[in-house]
Protein backbone atom coordinates (compact mmCIF):
# COMPACT_ATOMS: atom_id res chain seq x y z
CA UNK A 1 0.00 0.00 0.00
CA UNK A 2 1.04 3.53 -0.87
CA UNK A 3 1.89 6.07 1.63
CA UNK A 4 -1.60 7.74 2.38
CA UNK A 5 -1.77 11.59 1.70
CA UNK A 6 -4.34 14.24 2.19
CA UNK A 7 -5.64 13.73 -0.71
CA UNK A 8 -6.12 9.57 -0.09
CA UNK A 9 -8.47 10.56 3.16
CA UNK A 10 -10.38 12.91 0.80
CA UNK A 11 -10.64 10.44 -1.92
CA UNK A 12 -11.67 7.83 1.24
CA UNK A 13 -14.95 10.41 1.70
CA UNK A 14 -15.77 10.89 -1.52
CA UNK A 15 -15.47 6.86 -1.57
CA UNK A 16 -17.52 6.53 1.48
CA UNK A 17 -14.59 4.26 3.03
CA UNK A 18 -14.43 5.03 6.83
CA UNK A 19 -10.68 6.48 8.31
CA UNK A 20 -9.17 4.45 10.89
CA UNK A 21 -7.37 7.15 13.00
CA UNK A 22 -5.10 6.51 16.61
CA UNK A 23 -2.76 8.01 18.71
CA UNK A 24 0.98 6.74 18.83
CA UNK A 25 3.42 8.48 20.86
CA UNK A 26 6.43 5.80 20.28
CA UNK A 27 8.38 4.00 17.18
CA UNK A 28 7.10 0.90 18.41
CA UNK A 29 3.06 0.99 18.33
CA UNK A 30 3.69 3.10 15.31
CA UNK A 31 4.82 0.56 13.73
CA UNK A 32 2.17 -1.78 15.05
CA UNK A 33 -0.82 0.61 14.05
CA UNK A 34 0.95 1.51 10.92
CA UNK A 35 1.10 -2.03 9.98
CA UNK A 36 -2.38 -3.27 11.14
CA UNK A 37 -3.93 -0.32 8.71
CA UNK A 38 -4.67 2.59 10.02
CA UNK A 39 -4.41 5.52 7.81
CA UNK A 40 -3.62 8.00 10.45
CA UNK A 41 -1.08 8.29 13.35
CA UNK A 42 -1.89 11.37 15.52
CA UNK A 43 0.99 12.34 18.16
CA UNK A 44 -1.89 13.75 20.81
CA UNK A 45 -0.69 16.40 23.64
CA UNK A 46 -3.21 13.30 25.46
CA UNK A 47 0.62 12.23 26.32
CA UNK A 48 0.72 14.61 29.66
CA UNK A 49 -2.24 12.64 30.82
CA UNK A 50 -1.58 8.47 29.31
CA UNK A 51 2.30 8.93 29.38
CA UNK A 52 3.29 11.72 31.75
CA UNK A 53 -0.28 11.38 34.36
CA UNK A 54 -1.17 14.74 34.21
CA UNK A 55 -4.95 15.89 35.09
CA UNK A 56 -5.48 17.39 31.82
CA UNK A 57 -3.39 17.92 28.53
CA UNK A 58 -1.86 21.42 29.09
CA UNK A 59 1.76 20.87 30.90
CA UNK A 60 3.06 19.50 27.21
CA UNK A 61 5.22 21.99 25.79
CA UNK A 62 6.81 21.84 22.25
CA UNK A 63 10.13 20.29 23.21
CA UNK A 64 8.25 16.85 23.96
CA UNK A 65 5.68 17.26 21.27
CA UNK A 66 8.84 17.63 18.66
CA UNK A 67 10.62 14.45 20.44
CA UNK A 68 7.51 12.02 20.32
CA UNK A 69 6.83 13.37 16.69
CA UNK A 70 10.63 11.87 15.52
CA UNK A 71 9.74 8.74 17.44
CA UNK A 72 6.27 8.21 15.48
CA UNK A 73 7.91 8.91 12.82
CA UNK A 74 10.80 6.27 12.20
CA UNK A 75 7.89 3.69 12.96
CA UNK A 76 5.80 4.46 10.23
CA UNK A 77 6.02 3.82 6.62
CA UNK A 78 2.56 4.49 5.44
CA UNK A 79 -0.14 6.06 7.85
CA UNK A 80 -0.36 9.87 7.68
CA UNK A 81 1.68 11.52 10.78
CA UNK A 82 -0.57 14.09 12.47
CA UNK A 83 0.85 16.43 15.27
CA UNK A 84 -0.78 18.25 17.73
CA UNK A 85 0.07 21.75 18.64
CA UNK A 86 0.03 22.11 22.43
CA UNK A 87 -1.60 24.29 24.88
CA UNK A 88 -0.13 28.03 24.64
CA UNK A 89 1.80 27.54 21.56
CA UNK A 90 -0.12 28.99 19.02
CA UNK A 91 -1.08 32.18 20.59
CA UNK A 92 0.33 34.40 18.39
CA UNK A 93 0.78 34.05 14.57
CA UNK A 94 4.68 34.60 14.48
CA UNK A 95 4.24 31.60 17.44
CA UNK A 96 1.69 29.38 15.28
CA UNK A 97 4.71 29.76 12.43
CA UNK A 98 7.86 28.60 14.54
CA UNK A 99 6.24 26.26 16.02
CA UNK A 100 4.37 23.90 13.34
CA UNK A 101 7.74 24.44 10.94
CA UNK A 102 9.56 22.73 14.28
CA UNK A 103 6.63 20.06 13.85
CA UNK A 104 7.10 19.57 10.58
CA UNK A 105 10.81 19.28 10.56
CA UNK A 106 10.38 16.62 13.10
CA UNK A 107 8.77 14.72 10.05
CA UNK A 108 5.04 15.70 10.77
CA UNK A 109 3.01 15.79 8.00
CA UNK A 110 0.34 17.92 9.42
CA UNK A 111 -0.08 19.95 12.18
CA UNK A 112 -3.25 20.21 14.76
CA UNK A 113 -4.98 22.86 16.33
CA UNK A 114 -8.07 23.08 19.12
CA UNK A 115 -10.18 26.16 18.66
CA UNK A 116 -12.51 28.32 16.29
CA UNK A 117 -12.56 30.95 13.36
CA UNK A 118 -9.88 33.30 15.53
CA UNK A 119 -7.68 30.46 14.03
CA UNK A 120 -8.02 31.44 10.57
CA UNK A 121 -5.78 33.94 9.85
CA UNK A 122 -3.07 31.14 11.33
CA UNK A 123 -4.23 28.54 9.04
CA UNK A 124 -4.50 30.50 5.85
CA UNK A 125 -1.04 31.34 6.57
CA UNK A 126 0.32 27.90 7.01
CA UNK A 127 -1.18 26.61 3.94
CA UNK A 128 -0.09 29.07 2.31
CA UNK A 129 3.71 28.25 3.29
CA UNK A 130 3.06 24.32 2.99
CA UNK A 131 2.07 23.20 6.33
CA UNK A 132 -1.79 21.07 6.32
CA UNK A 133 -3.72 21.52 8.95
CA UNK A 134 -6.45 19.93 11.04
CA UNK A 135 -8.85 21.37 13.09
CA UNK A 136 -10.57 20.34 16.35
CA UNK A 137 -14.21 21.40 17.34
CA UNK A 138 -16.73 20.68 20.41
CA UNK A 139 -14.77 19.42 23.42
CA UNK A 140 -11.29 20.80 22.85
CA UNK A 141 -9.16 19.28 25.91
CA UNK A 142 -7.11 22.27 26.23
CA UNK A 143 -10.24 24.69 27.05
CA UNK A 144 -11.33 22.36 29.95
CA UNK A 145 -11.08 24.92 32.64
CA UNK A 146 -12.95 26.81 30.07
CA UNK A 147 -15.72 24.68 29.44
CA UNK A 148 -15.89 23.41 33.48
CA UNK A 149 -14.38 20.31 32.88
CA UNK A 150 -14.33 17.24 30.31
CA UNK A 151 -18.06 17.85 28.75
CA UNK A 152 -20.31 17.33 26.08
CA UNK A 153 -20.29 20.30 23.46
CA UNK A 154 -23.22 21.55 20.85
CA UNK A 155 -26.13 19.97 22.69
CA UNK A 156 -28.55 23.19 22.52
CA UNK A 157 -29.45 25.07 19.57
CA UNK A 158 -27.35 28.44 19.91
CA UNK A 159 -24.02 26.51 20.40
CA UNK A 160 -24.53 23.74 17.63
CA UNK A 161 -25.48 26.38 15.21
CA UNK A 162 -21.60 28.07 16.64
CA UNK A 163 -20.14 25.04 16.20
CA UNK A 164 -21.55 24.47 12.43
CA UNK A 165 -20.74 27.66 11.12
CA UNK A 166 -17.05 27.39 12.32
CA UNK A 167 -16.72 24.26 11.35
CA UNK A 168 -17.30 25.58 7.65
CA UNK A 169 -15.46 28.91 8.79
CA UNK A 170 -12.58 26.88 9.36
CA UNK A 171 -12.13 24.70 5.55
CA UNK A 172 -12.62 28.19 3.64
CA UNK A 173 -9.48 29.00 5.72
CA UNK A 174 -8.18 25.81 4.52
CA UNK A 175 -7.62 22.90 6.74
CA UNK A 176 -7.84 19.32 5.11
CA UNK A 177 -9.10 17.42 7.69
CA UNK A 178 -11.57 18.06 11.36
CA UNK A 179 -11.69 16.10 14.20
CA UNK A 180 -14.82 16.69 16.23
CA UNK A 181 -14.95 15.19 19.74
CA UNK A 182 -17.74 14.40 22.49
CA UNK A 183 -20.72 16.11 19.86
CA UNK A 184 -24.23 14.67 19.91
CA UNK A 185 -25.08 12.69 16.87
CA UNK A 186 -27.30 14.64 14.78
CA UNK A 187 -24.61 17.10 14.75
CA UNK A 188 -21.70 15.40 14.13
CA UNK A 189 -23.70 13.81 10.82
CA UNK A 190 -25.20 17.29 9.75
CA UNK A 191 -21.64 18.58 10.28
CA UNK A 192 -19.91 15.85 8.46
CA UNK A 193 -22.53 15.85 5.68
CA UNK A 194 -21.55 20.11 5.09
CA UNK A 195 -18.02 19.85 4.60
CA UNK A 196 -16.08 18.41 1.63
CA UNK A 197 -12.84 17.83 3.90
CA UNK A 198 -12.77 14.23 5.97
CA UNK A 199 -14.42 14.79 9.44
CA UNK A 200 -13.26 12.19 12.23
CA UNK A 201 -14.73 11.93 14.90
CA UNK A 202 -14.04 10.85 18.70
CA UNK A 203 -17.15 10.26 20.63
CA UNK A 204 -19.12 11.90 17.76
CA UNK A 205 -21.43 8.83 16.75
CA UNK A 206 -21.05 7.04 13.30
CA UNK A 207 -21.93 9.46 10.63
CA UNK A 208 -18.18 10.40 10.33
CA UNK A 209 -16.24 10.45 7.30
CA UNK A 210 -13.70 8.03 10.46
CA UNK A 211 -12.74 7.62 14.05
CA UNK A 212 -9.90 8.04 16.19
CA UNK A 213 -9.36 6.70 20.04
CA UNK A 214 -6.34 7.17 22.11
CA UNK A 215 -4.23 4.16 22.38
CA UNK A 216 -4.76 3.54 25.66
CA UNK A 217 -8.43 3.69 25.49
CA UNK A 218 -8.14 0.90 23.02
CA UNK A 219 -5.77 -1.44 24.72
CA UNK A 220 -8.57 -0.82 28.09
CA UNK A 221 -5.03 0.21 29.74
CA UNK A 222 -6.24 3.95 30.53
CA UNK A 223 -6.16 4.76 34.70
CA UNK A 224 -9.35 6.12 36.32
CA UNK A 225 -12.21 7.73 34.38
CA UNK A 226 -12.55 5.32 31.35
CA UNK A 227 -14.80 7.92 28.47
CA UNK A 228 -18.07 6.44 27.17
CA UNK A 229 -17.22 6.93 23.50
CA UNK A 230 -13.98 4.32 23.86
CA UNK A 231 -13.81 0.35 23.59
CA UNK A 232 -11.50 -2.36 24.74
CA UNK A 233 -10.43 -3.77 21.78
CA UNK A 234 -7.81 -6.27 23.92
CA UNK A 235 -10.12 -7.76 25.65
CA UNK A 236 -11.94 -8.75 22.58
CA UNK A 237 -8.67 -10.63 21.09
CA UNK A 238 -6.15 -10.86 23.51
CA UNK A 239 -3.14 -9.73 21.57
CA UNK A 240 -2.53 -6.19 20.02
CA UNK A 241 -2.10 -6.84 16.69
CA UNK A 242 -5.35 -8.51 16.81
CA UNK A 243 -6.89 -5.87 18.97
CA UNK A 244 -5.66 -2.89 16.14
CA UNK A 245 -7.05 -5.36 13.55
CA UNK A 246 -10.50 -5.38 15.18
CA UNK A 247 -10.74 -1.60 15.51
CA UNK A 248 -9.56 -0.71 11.91
CA UNK A 249 -12.29 -3.66 10.84
CA UNK A 250 -14.93 -2.28 12.88
CA UNK A 251 -14.06 1.02 11.90
CA UNK A 252 -14.28 0.33 8.64
CA UNK A 253 -17.46 -1.29 8.56
CA UNK A 254 -19.13 0.66 10.62
CA UNK A 255 -19.85 -0.66 13.45
CA UNK A 256 -17.93 1.07 16.13
CA UNK A 257 -18.81 2.79 17.67
CA UNK A 258 -22.09 1.91 18.72
CA UNK A 259 -25.17 3.29 20.02
CA UNK A 260 -23.49 2.65 23.87
CA UNK A 261 -20.88 4.51 22.40
CA UNK A 262 -22.77 8.31 21.20
CA UNK A 263 -24.31 11.48 22.94
CA UNK A 264 -27.59 12.52 21.75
Amino acid sequence: MSKITTGSLLKMKQDGQKITAITAYDASFAKLFDDEGAQVLLIGDSLGMVLQGGEDTLGVNMDEMVYHTRCVVRGTAKALVVSDMPFMSYATPEQTYQNAARLMAAGARMVKMEGGDWLCDSIRHLTRNGVPVCGHLGLTPQSVHVFGGFKVQGRDEFHAQEMYRQALELQAAGIQLLVLECVPVALAERITKALRIPVIGIGAGPATDGQILVMHDAFGITSGYVPKFTKNFLAETGDMHAAIRLYVKEVSEGTFPGPEHCFN
